[in-house]
């Protein structure tokens, strides 16, 4: 085993041994974690806010056993696999040992850190729009014809992960009309490549036919909802922020395609990173929707830093900063990066509070109170003689995914007019006496006037606590004894919510 082949490893391993160890005792999964994992109990070709590959991936976590550790594994893995990546791009640039440590640190202590920490589609989003750069990467160096075909593969399974790699697509077209790389759309491979990719998502496009596009209404929820919030200098300056606390070879990078003669032939990907960033820009897109474009031009950006620090005072003095830059900028950000440390402490700590105006980091409070909910959901369960026809609604899918997750008890599943569990209601496999309702902190109806008329007796179970929580507040109510059919009442709502979508 080679020099390097260790240091590689010891990458991964290191990639592995931080997410395991960043999660502090106090902070529970994040809701949309457990959502995805519900995902895998119920495969379909598509889903109101995602495609299927992350339900794919939940329903082998489900046959691991949903511990932590599996939930952990996946994104950390497709983290791992994206510094593989990088090493061999920086190989294949011939850079030297320099330029592969320096890319890998550039890309194990940075934002993926964060992103690479939960189940969510990110992951693997990044890791495909790094592994599809790469192929065109290849082909671009051998113009062998099964490099098209990995690029399409790549799109077709990163599409069916999330949507988002389509932005790449979008922005590379007008990238090889720029370049001399234009000469490819008369080659038969390309059409016949994009042909294939076409059919492997197309059950996806048919499910979305099918149900109406979900996707365009999960889109316009987005944006009213979360996107309104933004505005495009806020995305630049988050580029900046990615750039100056690790990313610090991308300015290299972008410069050497003009400027260093072998790297001359690769303007394409300065050209598609400024074309996708303008999209994205123009949509008002979130900001780390672009990341996956960052693992490519690292290894880019690292070759070229290192043929320029070769020699003399640069190579003794600028060097080791570039290697340590990222490291620093990670420690010294740690608290707000990872959720390593109690909330309480986050509040009090002087240097956090500097930083985040004394405020816990929205991604933090996302990791707070779920299992707290479900034990009182529990508490309530266990009250009820009559189980097999009691069912939980919840107010919005994250108090649903956390009791699924969290809840002890094996009856039945937490349900929500909300998201992909409109449809999960068990209408059909039980006559609904009894409910208990989790409603959010917001609610203000605490007397459950709507429900008096429905059900014999009504009662207050308890509330999350936990103050550092973003459900803090959330309540929980048992209904008992339906006085008429729970079932046709939630059929209508359920066809009314749906028809107004």
């Amino acid at each position: 085993m080679t020099k390097k082949t260790i240091i590689l490893y010891g990458f991964i391993l290191l990639k592995f041994v931080i997410h395991y160890f960043a999660i502090g005792t106090e902070y529970d999964l994040d809701h949309d974690e457990m959502f995805h994992l519900d995902l895998g109990k119920h495969l379909a070709w598509g889903y109101t806010s995602v495609p299927p590959v992350t339900s794919w991936i939940s329903f082998i976590i489900i046959h691991l056993g949903s511990s932590v550790f599996w939930v952990k594994f996946f994104p950390a893995l497709f983290g791992a696999l994206t510094i593989v990546v990088v090493w061999k791009t920086i190989e294949e640039l011939k850079g030297n040992l320099y330029a592969l440590i320096l890319g890998s640190v550039s890309v194990t202590f940075s934002i993926f850190l964060s992103t690479n920490l939960a189940f969510h589609p990110n992951s693997l989003d990044f890791l495909l729009w790094t592994v599809m750069i790469f192929t065109i990467f290849k082909f671009i160096n051998s113009e062998n014809n099964k490099w098209l075909w990995m690029a399409s593969l790549t799109f077709a399974i990163g599409f069916l992960n999330k949507y988002n790699i389509g932005f790449l697509v979008l922005g590379l077209l007008p990238a090889v009309l720029l370049t001399k790389h234009r000469k490819i759309f008369l080659n038969k491979h390309f059409y016949l490549s994009l042909l294939a990719a076409l059919i492997i998502v197309s059950p996806n496009l048919i499910w979305q036919y099918q149900n109406g596009f979900p996707v365009f209404h999960h889109l316009n929820e987005l944006v009213n909802t979360q996107l309104v919030h933004l505005n495009r200098l806020d995305f630049l300056l988050e580029q900046f922020k990615y750039v100056a606390i690790s990313f610090i070879v991308i300015p290299p990078a972008l410069i050497s395609f003009f400027r260093y003669a072998p790297f001359k032939k690769y303007s394409i990907f300065f050209w598609t990173y400024i074309f996708t960033l303008s999209i994205y820009l123009y949509l008002n897109a979130k900001p780390y929707y672009i990341l996956g474009f960052y693992p490519i031009l690292i290894a880019f950006g690292a070759v070229y830093l290192e043929k320029l620090l070769s020699t003399g005072w640069l190579k003794n003095h600028l060097r080791p900063i570039m290697l340590l830059w990222p490291v620093g900028s990670f420690l010294l950000l740690l608290p707000i990066f990872l959720p390593v440390y109690p909330p309480g402490w986050i509040k009090q700590n002087v240097w956090v509070k500097t930083i985040t105006g004394g405020e816990l980091p929205p991604y933090f409070t996302t990791k707070l109170g779920w299992s707290e909910l479900a034990n009182i959901v529990d508490n309530a369960f266990d009250s009820i003689t009559d189980k097999e026809n009691t069912v939980i609604q919840c107010d919005w899918y994250g108090q649903a995914a956390a009791i699924n997750y969290y809840s002890k008890q094996n009856y039945t599943e937490a349900v929500a007019m909300h998201a992909d569990y409109i449809n999960w209601f068990p209408l059909d496999e039980m006559e609904i006496k009894n409910i208990i309702l989790v409603k959010d902190r917001g609610d203000t109806d605490k007397s459950r006037e709507k429900e008096k008329s429905l059900f014999e007796t009504i009662s207050y179970v308890g509330e999350i606590k936990n103050v550092y929580s973003q459900e803090y507040g959330a309540r929980v109510y048992i209904l008992k004894g339906a006085k008429q059919s729970i079932n046709e009442i939630l059929r209508k709502e359920i066809q009314e919510r749906k028809n107004n979508r």
